[in-house]
């Protein structure tokens, strides 16, 4: 597992572009964390990073938004208002990210046993001041601290990458 700290929304996004250059078809990243804890901003930076120039907004009343990455695409998904399996079964989620891109889920954490082999972001606020950057309180405020793990072994052979990618975040 990484662990790591953000300490603003722009970091949070320049994180997710490590780990969108290091993308493939078929990779399905899960996003996961309380409200507010920064997975839209996550996936602004991973959208970006892919070449998405569009703006990309949390699909949480849509369920998912495809958006042209130039040779992907990239299908941003929010499950949170999904009541039952059937209901993600009937997404079809396997078929959007093997077809022609990435599969990025918000509130993916609740589904992510159905989703197969996938790279696990969680954000939050940290818990104590130890994980907080000395840098005042506003910063505190704007703090994340964010675990990416890889859940089977699809990110395996890219794991030193994304290590040393993100080495400057490091906790």
């Amino acid at each position: 597992m990484l662990r790591l700290r953000s300490n603003s929304p722009d970091a949070t996004r320049d994180i997710a572009a490590v780990v969108a250059r290091l993308a493939r078809s078929g990779d399905v990243v899960v996003l996961a964390g309380e409200m507010g804890a920064g997975k839209t901003a996550f996936a602004q930076g991973f959208g970006v990073a892919l070449g998405v120039t569009e703006p990309i907004t949390s699909p949480t009343f849509n369920l998912v938004h495809s958006h042209s990455a130039g040779k992907l695409m990239l299908h941003h998904a929010d499950v949170y208002r999904l009541g039952t399996n059937h209901e993600v079964a009937d997404l079809a989620f396997a078929e959007l990210a093997e077809a022609d891109g990435v599969l990025l889920v918000e509130w993916g954490d609740v589904i992510a046993a159905s989703l197969g082999e996938h790279l696990i972001v969680h954000l939050r606020m940290p818990d104590t001041g130890a994980e907080v950057a000395d840098t005042g309180d506003e910063a505190a405020e704007m703090t994340r601290v964010i675990e990416i793990s890889p859940i089977g072994r699809v990110w395996a052979t890219r794991w030193e990458h994304l290590t040393s990618g993100l080495e400057r975040f490091a906790c």
